[in-house]
């Protein structure tokens, strides 16, 4: 038994489950078992829960000394969910954000702001998102200090950072503890479906979402029904003040600033997840679904195994990842996978699926349904009887010693003419690779060296992508 189904005995929903967490043994758990069970395992015991205050009490203290040193009016508050309480047994983050006043110009604030991390953090490093903050560990909790500015209305902020003190002050005026202990219910729910986080890697729901979900729909289950019944583009708007349209599949707007939808960065996948696993769940309550289901790793034997089942042909592009933090490179990443694929599919070769990731290297990887195209390719030109265009076309190909013909097929003009690239892997060694839209860091990267794997010489990738390539060789919801 593994541990998770020892677990699960020990509360009372003991049974044999299948490899995706569903009962094989005819009996159905009570949802009301299954949530008491996940509660007890993910809550912070009072030992968690003194330590942490323990050590966040000095660190606020250290950065309230060093703030007032430099600014009278500078003020220190710990933010995110160890503030609200929503965190989860064994998470280890504590933030806390110096405030200083609005008179205080942005290069001041992000010279006090570092002091003040370095005096909180003495062997904490610098980091940048809108602006310089502070990251260090502390007896096993990373810590973040953060300078912002203390303003009036979340709609007056200079940075992202200006709104996160509006949220916690938000949530601490709606969370009692039922509705605290289900934000940390919907938050391991949400990591067990691989759908929580709000980086632009995952693309899923942030914790401030997830609070604001469980607020809204009034616990847990009330977020999970109404999840299951969700018709995207679904809209919520909590404080009745938004005053912009969304083009998102999620749309909740920031209770405290109308402007601003929180669901943006949350991928329509991951909406689906969400909806595909609370029908699940509410129809088979079971305590696996809480936890991550890790593919394991793909060897080459199975990856083999996997392109012969198919007959499709792999095509993947490795080169040395970009040295970005990883909320700017998976945009690039991105945005370069749909550059090529859209080359592939216009070359016809029709690309069947594709993905990206990175580790030390990175890889676009696109599955073909064609591989291979005839040495020459159909182009239809205009109906004979639209003289100017039709006469155009019948002159630029007419003296072509490498086209056939032009030529009548119904009303038009047709030609055939050479096909630039009979293989994938003769248009992706080329340079014609550049002309599709691909990330600036990864066009550059792209320039110095990359390799073209075709087949199953992509089982070169195993060794360093073997869990990514089980992810899409055995696709779960």
């Amino acid at each position: 038994m593994s541990e998770e189904d020892a677990e699960s005995d020990e509360h009372g929903t003991s049974g044999t489950f299948d490899e995706h967490g569903s009962r094989t043994d005819g009996e159905r758990d009570d949802l009301e078992t299954v949530v008491a069970a996940v509660r007890e395992r993910i809550e912070p015991d009072t030992e968690e829960r003194d330590r942490l205050r323990t050590i966040a009490d000095r660190l606020i203290e250290r950065a309230e000394t060093a703030a007032i040193e430099r600014c009278p009016d500078a003020d220190v508050m710990q933010v995110g969910s160890t503030a609200r309480n929503t965190w989860i047994s064994g998470d280890r983050d504590i933030d806390i954000f110096v405030r200083f006043p609005p008179e205080l110009d942005r290069e001041t604030l992000e010279r006090y702001g570092l002091e003040v991390g370095h005096k909180t953090l003495p062997e904490g490093h610098e980091e940048y998102a809108e602006h310089p903050y502070v990251k260090g560990t502390v007896e096993g909790f990373d810590v973040d200090v953060v300078p912002c500015f203390r303003l009036e209305s979340a709609t007056e902020i200079r940075s992202a950072v200006d709104r996160t003190p509006f949220h916690t002050s938000y949530l601490q005026a709606r969370l009692d503890d039922e509705l605290t202990a289900d934000v940390r219910l919907a938050k391991q729910f949400l990591k067990g479906i691989g759908a929580y986080g709000s980086d632009l890697r995952t693309r899923g729901f942030g914790g401030y979402l997830t609070e604001l979900l469980v607020v809204e729909y009034g616990g847990f289950r009330g977020l999970l029904e109404a999840a299951a019944e969700w018709q995207p583009p679904v809209e919520l708007d909590p404080e009745d003040h938004g005053q912009e349209t969304f083009d998102d599949p999620l749309v909740v707007i920031d209770p405290t600033d109308p402007e601003r939808n929180v669901a943006a960065v949350c991928a329509a996948e991951n909406v689906a997840r969400l909806q595909h696993y609370a029908r699940r769940f509410l129809e088979d309550p079971r305590v696996g679904v809480f936890e991550s289901d890790d593919p394991g790793s793909l060897d080459e034997t199975a990856l083999r195994a996997h392109l012969e089942r198919r007959g499709t042909t792999p095509v993947a592009v490795r080169f040395q990842a970009p040295d970005l933090v990883e909320d700017q490179l998976y945009p690039q990443l991105r945005k370069s996978l749909e550059g090529i694929t859209t080359g592939l599919d216009d070359r016809g070769f029709d690309v069947f699926r594709a993905t990206t990731f990175a580790a030390d290297a990175a890889v676009i990887l696109a599955e073909l349904a064609v591989a291979d195209r005839p040495a020459v390719e159909r182009h239809d030109g205009p109906p004979i009887h639209v003289r100017s265009h039709a006469d155009g076309f019948y002159e630029a190909y007419a003296d072509d010693p490498d086209a056939y013909g032009p030529f009548i097929d119904g009303d038009r003009y047709v030609t055939e003419r050479p096909r630039e690239f009979t293989t994938a892997h003769g248009f992706l060694e080329s340079d014609r690779l550049f002309d599709v839209g691909l990330g600036a860091h990864v066009e550059t990267a792209l320039e110095d060296e990359y390799e073209v794997l075709v087949g199953d010489e992509i089982a070169a990738l195993c060794e360093a992508f073997g869990r990514e390539l089980a992810r899409y060789f055995e696709p779960r919801p």
